[in-house]
This record gives structure tokens, sequence and C-alpha cells, in this order.
């Protein structure tokens, strides 16, 4: 379980098929085999470590059916990505409730200075457009961000400069795909609503 609080922003360091190496700036005396690390939004499970410098590089294996789904299909060495760790007891629940299993991609339409944040603006998947709503959460690139607004297929959120800084967001550009996971609980409530129709 994550809470969409980017804790590093590390770097693919190679690729090879469904195996991905990630450098970040943990050391690798604090991740263990086995470990699961949200990976811009994908739960993903550590299968080797090893020390570089300071920090360290883990590798994980990305089955067919997460690539497929995920912008992971589209990695490739020296891409940037938003890591964090999973949740322990007592940690401090800062953002919402993220599992690390994404639902779709969404599709960013258009980005706005909006005083000193940055407003995003995205068109999601048909299928999940209906678990998005203002006010409510979602986790976009592995990020626990708030909706500002929604119509149809659409949403928008704005991004504060420490987000931006402290992410990848301040990277992103128009075209660009993000793994989205909506609410957790929305898809609970949906689902219970379906059996009451």
């Amino acid at each position: 379980m994550f809470t969409g609080i980017i804790t590093d922003v590390g770097t693919v360091a190679s690729r090879d098929g469904e195996h991905f190496a990630i450098e970040c700036s943990d050391p690798a005396s604090s991740i263990g085999i086995g470990a699961s690390i949200c990976c811009d939004g994908v739960c993903l499970t550590v299968t080797r470590v090893e020390q570089k410098g300071q920090g360290s590089i883990f590798s994980v294996d990305v089955s067919n059916e997460t690539r497929s789904r995920t912008s992971l299909k589209n990695w490739q060495p020296g891409r940037r990505v938003n890591l964090e760790r999973s949740l322990k007891v007592g940690d401090e629940m800062g953002g919402h409730v993220v599992s690390g299993h994404v639902d779709g991609l969404a599709k960013i339409v258009d980005i706005r200075q909006d005083g000193d944040s940055v407003r995003f603006s995205f068109e999601a998947p048909e299928h999940l457009s209906h678990f998005i709503a203002p006010k409510g959460s979602v986790a976009l690139d592995g990020t626990s961000l708030t909706v500002n607004e929604v119509s149809a297929d659409r949403f928008g959120v704005n991004l504060i400069p420490h987000s931006l800084q402290a992410t990848t967001w301040g990277e992103k550009r128009v075209g660009d795909e993000i793994n989205l996971e909506v609410d957790l609980f929305a898809r609970y409530v949906a689902r219970l609503m379906e059996f009451r129709q």
C-alpha cells in the first residue's frame, strides 16, 4: 500500500525486455529482495539490488499485462520516474490510499500556468471517467492529486511548485500518457451500486 507522496525520483538505468533496472537515492541496505516500490504509480517487486555510490540500483520484472496497461511499455534508459516505498505501520498517511494497480492511461491535453501553480488537464479512458469526481482523489504517475473539475471524460488538477520540483511533473508535456489509478473507494462504491441496481 502507498499514499501517493513521492519520496524520490529515480532513473531507468537499463531495460532488457521485461527486466528493468532503476537507479535511486536509497542505499541498497534499505531495500530488501521482494520489497514493493511504486514506480510511476506501478507497484513493482524488487528482484535484485546493488549499491551504487550513495544510492543503489534495483531490478524489477514487468509482466506483459502490466506493460500493456501502463506507460512502462515506453520506458527507455534515461527516463526519470516517480518512486515511493511501501507504507510501514506508523507511517504518516499524507496522500490517499494508493494500491499501485494502474487502471489505465490518461492523456495530457492541456498545461497552463495558474498563479504559482500549473494546471494540467487530462482525457481519461471512457470506462474510467465515471470514477473521477470533483474534489476526489486520483493517483497520476504515482502522485496523489485532488481533482479540480470534471467534464465528461476530461478532468483537471493543479500542481504546486514544490510538487513540480520534487517529482517528474515539471517535465511533462501535452500528449504524454500518464498512469492513472482511480480512487479505491470510488471503485468499490460503483461496484456496490451495480449490485443494488
